[in-house]
């Protein structure tokens, strides 16, 4: 489902008396001409005027006005005989309407109802929020997502003023000018004041489909982030990456294939008796085999490497009627290969294995300590005494060394407090101007609150979140005025209803990843910043309780009708809709969109959780592991590749019989994630003996963190280094900033605070 049918809801079925309103602020000079056939000049003078009645004061007029606009973004679709003449008409009205400024118009609308303290106050007083509570904010935000949607995204026909336009919409929505700040600061303020409860009545979906696909433009994608990695660290003069992270996950195929007939059959009769046994073992190369034919379908209804301790747990111990299904039907005969196909297959592992400057470092300390006695510091070059295989160890750690930016900008960041203590808080450092680091001075202040608010939409829209009356209403933008009275009707809203769920779980996972992987290129105690803030907002058991349900039936979701799709329900006629029809759903095989948010959810917990072992540890207390693997029954590649990696951090903690009953899930594991040459992940002989203490770990890091924010941001703060300015000239010269009303009261502040007052003489030399 393409990102333009986030907002079918604003398609009006009469599109008819939306033209007529069009061109009753056109003066209707052309009213029998349609949209198509007027020249670009003549369509440049009816925005002009649309977009001089967007500034009258009745809220009524502005909102018919504000209507025809939106009209307009969707591609004019009563004209239109086929979707590609609607979207061919919404990319030359988007840009249309950039180039005459209605972004800009729009905001301060926006803005306006922002602050609409009356609108505000009755839906706070209102029992039930409904779709007309926001109206006006929904057709608002709704042009202003096709805007920034269409415009980001490039295609090939693309002229040089087109091109010229997205760089300069991308500037200006990632700079401060928006009120001294950008454009995505306004829309987090949107969303901590309806976590509030101060604004019940704000459309969320819109707001963080809006904000998500914001921060995406101004800041770049996935291959965007991957071209500027590339870029920085040929600046820092480290050696360039050992492969593409993107086209490496690309090329990797789903592990884990269906069971073979024999095996079916041996679990029905198991069934049958009411008790398990063990299948036969599986050959590694069978690892390989990926499953065409249906890579998402379910294998079986229990994993044959559960271990005892998953079945007193009660989390895998029922098999789901969707997978009894799957299991009592055996698939159809794999399609004949060519015998020349098979040694085509890619062989060796998909990783380059990396090691740290530290684990070389431990190493060395080891192997001294060993057979010569003593230690030499964090010396990693000087080998006296050493036998010579040892030699050969180093070398080939010294041969897959690798040194992240992040490591650098730590190394950099302790220089700057080492050397220069008295400078903490003066800003000497130049600091680079980029989207990212403008974005992170804005949200600094009130970081923490966009966290929350943000964590708090996701458990509101997590599938197994239970309805509470406390909770957020996430559904104020879905919910009609009357409530449906017949089958069919409740039906439709409960699609609706589950799959506004979905989007917002999407966006909010992607916005996350985004700020997470942007923010730790920019700075690594930028990233850290945020990541400790979604610890502490228990982030970590929130994704797992995500993942805690039948993962198969939340990515096989059919929560879309296909007949109400933009821009399919305005072209075609529209087929009568049947229970029986809506109870069907459409004929994917699985939900793209359900695919997406779990894979983002699963980065996000990777990010948060490598290297720390306090939040490692965290996963295995809150008995993560079950369910994570409940997670690699879909046959997909990339999920599988980072619930392997949640996997790996942990399986030295889980105990040996677990790493024994799970030996398929170990070796898919040594297959598909990156390996570090002296991580001893699969055996667990040198586990950490520190004490799990999270609170010791989490406050050292938060002390680096605070260390970095006052040194490059705090310019005003009290310290005991901050020199004093004694010179009495310099201290009445410097500039006050005075609030707005202060100059209308100033005469009446000089006469209160200055001449009715007698001044002291005595008491102030005495203070003297």
């Amino acid at each position: 489902m393409s990102s333009l049918q986030c907002f079918t809801a604003e398609i009006f079925t009469n599109s008819r008396s939306l033209w007529k309103i069009f061109y009753q602020y056109s003066e209707g000079s052309l009213y029998s001409n349609l949209w198509m056939e007027l020249s670009l000049e003549e369509q440049r003078v009816y925005v002009m005027r649309l977009l001089d009645a967007l500034e009258v004061t009745d809220r009524d007029k502005r909102l018919k006005v504000a209507r025809a606009i939106l009209y307009l973004a969707q591609g004019v679709f009563d004209e239109c005989d086929t979707e590609a003449d609607v979207l061919y008409w919404s990319r030359h009205n988007v840009f249309l309407l950039y180039d005459m400024g209605i972004f800009t118009a729009l905001l301060e609308l926006l803005s306006m109802e922002i602050d609409n303290n009356q609108a505000c106050s009755s839906a706070v007083r209102k029992p039930a929020i409904s779709l007309a509570d926001s109206t006006e904010l929904r057709v608002l935000l709704s042009i202003m997502y096709l805007m920034v949607e269409t415009i980001r995204v490039e295609t090939e026909g693309d002229s040089p003023e087109r091109k010229a336009a997205r760089e300069a919409f991308k500037t200006e929505l990632g700079s401060p000018l928006y009120n001294g700040e950008p454009f995505a600061l306004l829309l987090f303020t949107m969303v901590t004041k309806f976590c509030s409860m101060n604004a019940p009545h704000f459309p969320m979906k819109k707001v963080l489909l809006l904000l998500w696909k914001t921060i995406l433009f101004t800041l770049g994608g996935f291959e965007e982030l991957q071209e500027m990695k590339v870029r920085m660290r040929e600046q820092l003069n480290l050696s360039p990456l050992p492969e593409d992270s993107i086209k490496v996950v690309r090329q990797m195929r789903a592990a884990s294939p269906p069971a073979s007939a024999m095996e079916l059959i041996e679990q029905q009769q198991q069934q049958k008796r009411g008790r398990r046994s063990r299948r036969p073992l599986v050959k590694q190369d069978s690892l390989d085999t990926y499953n065409e034919r249906d890579p998402f379908k379910n294998d079986d209804a229990r994993d044959e490497e559960d271990d005892p301790e998953d079945v007193d747990s009660g989390i895998e111990g029922e098999v789901d009627p969707l997978d009894r299904d799957v299991i009592i039907q055996p698939p159809p005969p794999p399609p004949l290969r060519p015998p020349t196909e098979r040694v085509s297959f890619p062989r060796g592992l998909p990783w380059a294995p990396k090691v740290r400057e530290k684990d070389i470092e431990h190493f060395l300390e080891t192997s001294r300590n060993k057979f010569i006695g003593f230690t030499l510091g964090n010396d990693i070059d000087t080998l006296v005494g050493l036998p010579r295989p040892i030699h050969e160890s180093v070398k080939t750690l010294k041969q897959h060394k690798y040194v992240s930016i992040a490591e650098v900008q730590i190394k950099r960041e302790e220089e700057c407090q080492s050397e220069s203590p008295l400078l903490i808080g003066q800003g000497e450092e130049e600091v680079e101007e980029t989207p990212a680091e403008i974005l992170y001075l804005g949200m600094l202040p009130s970081l923490s609150q966009y966290v929350i608010a943000l964590l708090k939409l996701l458990l509101a829209a997590a599938p197994t979140s239970k309805a509470k009356t406390d909770s957020i209403n996430i559904l104020a933008d879905v919910l009609p005025e009357e409530m449906p009275i017949t089958v069919l009707q409740s039906m439709k809203l409960g699609i609706d209803v589950n799959r506004h769920k979905e989007i917002i779980v999407k966006a909010i996972s992607a916005l996350l990843l985004l700020l997470l992987k942007h923010f730790k290129l920019n700075h690594i105690y930028q990233f850290e910043y945020v990541a400790q803030h979604l610890v502490f907002a228990n982030c970590i058991p929130l994704i797992l309780k995500f993942f805690n349900q039948n993962i198969m039936s939340y990515i096989s979701a059919k929560n879309s009708i296909c007949a109400l799709d933009f821009p399919h329900c305005v072209v075609h006629e529209m087929p009568e809709l049947t229970a029986e029809s809506l109870e069907a759903g459409d004929s994917n095989q699985f939900c793209w969109r359900n695919l997406f948010s779990c894979i983002n959810l699963l980065r996000i917990l990777n990010k948060i959780t490598k290297w720390k072992h306090s939040r490692t540890m965290m996963l295995v207390v809150f008995k993560s592991a079950p369910i994570l693997k409940r997670a690699l029954k879909v046959k997909q590649a990339m999920m599988q590749l980072y619930v392997l990696k949640l996997l790996k951090i942990q399986t030295k903690y889980l105990g040996r019989q677990w790493r024994k009953s799970n030996m398929k899930t170990m070796s898919a594991i040594y297959q598909k994630v990156r390996h570090r040459l002296n991580d001893d992940w699969a055996y667990g002989n040198d586990i950490d003996a520190r004490p799990w203490d999270f609170q010791a770990e989490e406050c050292a890091l938060r002390e680096c963190i605070e260390k970095f924010n006052t040194r490059r941001y705090d310019k005003n703060q009290n310290s005991d280094f901050t020199p004093v300015d004694n010179c009495l000239q310099s201290v009445l010269g410097q500039r006050v900033d005075l609030p707005e009303d202060f100059h209308y009261s100033y005469e009446m502040w000089l006469e209160r605070e200055v001449f009715s007052q007698p001044i002291q003489w005595e008491g102030l030399l005495q203070a003297q």
